[in-house]
């Protein structure tokens, strides 16, 4: 068992170090040379690195920034959301700011455009990967848990709210091609990311399988989540089975399956987006 859990995070570790990397180097070699902005604290961060060294004597670096802008969502992260995955994501920001001081800054020589488009996809497998696997890039992701335990409500607003800023910013600032660069973008990303992982803050799984008290005790073990059971019969087979339904954040859903492989490989699981929930949903 240990050796399995050690497996694990050494899984989530090396994907982790594999999206800062592409993070960092989608913005060091795309993004930045090009005036285009990222999402998101990252985005955040390089506006306010190019005010700093444009505008003001200091001279603060992107990479120190993030980190800055990190550290009290991190503390934040750690007393509503969860430890371990709090660890994990303020790993990944440690990881992105080292590697944005490392990976030299890529000067821009070819279409904006390709630069904008490269740079947006790049930076989604980053952090696709990274939520895939049960952590998150830090900043917005664990703002946004925060809230949604907090209000139950969707949290793209937050989203649109501070990027809006972003670009409003930028194009002001730096021009508005700018902003639009930064709007195509920021398109790109967000499809690409949908693609990897999901877009819905909440999902219910539905599992059918042979085992129901097994795996509902091993999904209590690793969730504090409700679970309806419902008697099912298999139409070929005319088996009798289970049918555990249970509502998760997307945030869980990484572990959601891996307690499902460990538990029941031959289970049928049904994972649907969930576009909202009355009654009672724990939020802290």
């Amino acid at each position: 068992m240990k050796k399995e859990l050690l497996i694990e995070h050494g899984k989530k570790i090396v994907v982790v170090l594999v999206g800062a990397i592409l993070n960092a180097f989608a913005m060091n070699y795309f993004l930045k040379p090009a005036n285009v902005y990222s999402s998101g604290f990252s985005g955040a961060a390089q506006l306010l690195s190019n005010i700093f060294n444009q505008y003001t004597p200091l001279h603060l670096s992107m990479g120190l920034l993030l980190l800055i802008l990190n550290i009290p969502v991190a503390i934040l992260g750690w007393l509503k959301v969860g430890k371990l995955f709090t660890l994990y994501s303020f790993v990944s920001v440690v990881l992105m700011s080292v590697f944005l001081e490392i990976i030299p800054v890529h000067k821009a020589s070819g279409d904006i455009l390709l630069y904008a488009v490269f740079g947006g996809v790049l930076t989604a497998i980053g952090v696709g990967i990274t939520l895939k696997f049960g952590a998150s890039t830090g900043g917005l992701d664990i703002i946004a848990m925060v809230l949604s335990r907090m209000k139950d409500k969707p949290v793209g607003i937050y989203y649109f709210a501070l990027n809006a800023v972003i670009i409003v910013t930028a194009g002001y600032l730096y021009g508005w091609d700018k902003a639009l660069y930064t709007l195509v973008s920021l398109y790109a990303s967000t499809r690409v990311i949908d693609a990897i992982h999901t877009r819905h803050q909440k999902l219910t799984v539905m599992i059918i399988t042979k085992i129901p008290t097994e795996m509902k005790k091993a999904i209590h073990a690793k969730l504090v989540r409700g679970i309806t059971l419902i008697p099912a019969k298999g139409a070929f087979s005319n088996e009798d089975r289970e049918m555990l339904m249970i509502v998760i954040t997307r945030y869980e859903l990484y572990e959601m399956e891996h307690i499902i492989k460990e538990v029941d490989p031959n289970a049928f699981t049904n994972v649907v987006q969930t576009t909202a929930v009355y009654g009672f949903f724990r939020k802290d």
